[in-house]
Formats: C-alpha cells, structure tokens, sequence
C-alpha cells in the first residue's frame, strides 16, 4: 500500500499566549499540500522501518521516529514493513514527522480499521498529528488538537513550498516570542482568513534564521496573492492563481534551496 504523507502549511498561525504548562495557547488555520513524504507498507511478521530519500540522513535512529512511534501506537492483527522515503525537510515547520505518522494511521485504517481512541493515541506522538491524519483544511485551537471546521474555497490552489536547507527548532522560536497579543483569527471561508491572518512565529524565527527573511522577499518578488512562513519556520510557502505562476517561480528560487510545488488539498 502506498500513501504520501502530505506536507502540513499553517496559513495563518496566531500565539495568543503562554500556558501555564509550557505550551502555547494558539489558533491556525491548517492546510495540507498534495505532495510529502511517501510511504509503502507491506504485511510483514513484525514491524519494520526503512527510510531513504534526500532526508533520510537526518532521521539518525530509524526505530525512534515518528513512524514506528505510530506502528507501536496502534493494535492490528499483524506486523507492517514500512519504508519512507523523505522528501520533506526535517524541522522545517511542514510537520514532516507529524505527517508520517498521520499516513501510517491511514494506513491501518485501510487495512484493519482504526481503534475508537486513535485520535487521543496520534496526539500522545506530537499535536499536530490527529491534524496529519485528516489532512485537510481546517481551524485547529488550544496546542492544535482541538478542530472546527472551516469553508474551504482554496482547495486546488497552486502552492510552492521553499526552504532555505537551515533546520530551526520549535522551541526555541517559541521561546523567543515576545509574549504580545496580536489577536484572534479572522471569521470567514479559509481564503479570507489566509489573507488577513498572519504567522507570529515569523519575526522570531527570522530572528534566529535571518535567511527566512531573504525566502519570504523572494516568493513575494514572484507575484503571489501570499506569501509566509509555515509553522516555526524555516519553510515559507507561497500561494498562486495558476500553476503556470507557481512553476515560474520555482524556476526562479536561488539553486541551493529546497522547493516542492503542488496544490492545497
């Protein structure tokens, strides 16, 4: 069985304040590319993971990531060799682990069905996971894991995804927000929300990964309706009217940076 982990973007991203537990209380506004990672699982005696692709290097315990997390998280009826093959930069704000684990729990699903509690089993591996498992548009609030639905008009909109080869970490970019309110979400179908919604992860990140900046001025140079970052950084994407735009741009991002085109979900 073969399933693409797609890429997770946060269209808009709001930090409303610290929590008494460390975490962040937040509102984003989730969207997921039709490209990722991609994964093949086969039954197998007993789970098993291999992992190849441009990233692959990065994940150096194969056996502590995020997909034989998931395997362990989940009761079925026999073992799964699974390989990923990792086109998604890791710790690049597109939730490339959250997403592998959310195409492994699609997975059982197809084959054996999922128990009554896996969306409280995905959020034990990370908060954006039950998010990865549906992989569609939607509202998320609190760490991520509380959802609403939202009116999805950008669906198929051509998206480029660049990043600059600079792994940031989340926490410290969390860390480094200055604590201030900026306000609730916009109301309104997922285009308006995008539109008028911002990213306050962004002057922190760039503050620790000044290149983000020279991403963001880059894609705006190439005339999309929107450009930002995704999550804590240090990918920003950047949304087109047609494919044609979207390819252009790609073609005129610096060589040394990581790009992957698609179209929302």
């Amino acid at each position: 069985m073969i399933e693409t982990a797609y890429a997770k973007i946060n269209l808009a991203l709001h930090v409303r304040r610290r929590r008494e537990d460390g975490y962040h209380a937040l509102e984003t506004l989730f969207a997921f590319v039709d490209a990722g990672d991609v994964l093949v699982a086969e039954p197998a005696a007993q789970d098993s993971v291999t992992t190849l692709g441009e990233f692959a290097g990065v994940l150096d315990n194969p056996f502590d990531n995020l997909v034989a997390r998931a395997l362990t998280a989940l009761p079925r009826p026999q073992g799964l060799a699974v390989t990923l093959e990792k086109n998604l930069p890791v710790a690049a704000g597109l939730g490339g682990g959250s997403a592998d684990a959310g195409a492994v729990f699609r997975i059982v699903e197809a084959m054996s069905g999922l128990p009554d509690d896996w969306q409280a089993r995905a959020a034990t591996l990370g908060a954006d996971v039950p998010a990865c498992v549906l992989s569609h548009t939607h509202i998320g609030l609190g760490t991520g894991t509380e959802r609403f639905a939202v009116e999805d008009d950008l669906a198929g909109t051509p998206v480029l995804l660049v990043n600059p080869r600079v792994p940031l970490s989340t926490g410290p970019v969390f860390k480094t927000w200055d604590g201030e309110d900026r306000g609730p979400l916009p109301v309104g179908p997922a285009s308006k929300i995008a539109r008028e919604g911002r990213n306050d992860l962004e002057a922190p990140a760039i503050s620790l990964c000044p290149v983000i900046a020279e991403v963001l001025a880059s894609l705006r140079d190439t005339a999309p309706w929107l450009a930002r970052m995704s999550g804590s950084g240090a990918t920003c994407f950047a949304l087109y009217d047609t494919p044609e735009a979207r390819d252009a741009a790609a073609a005129a991002m610096p060589a040394g940076w990581w790009t992957m085109a698609g179209r929302l979900r």
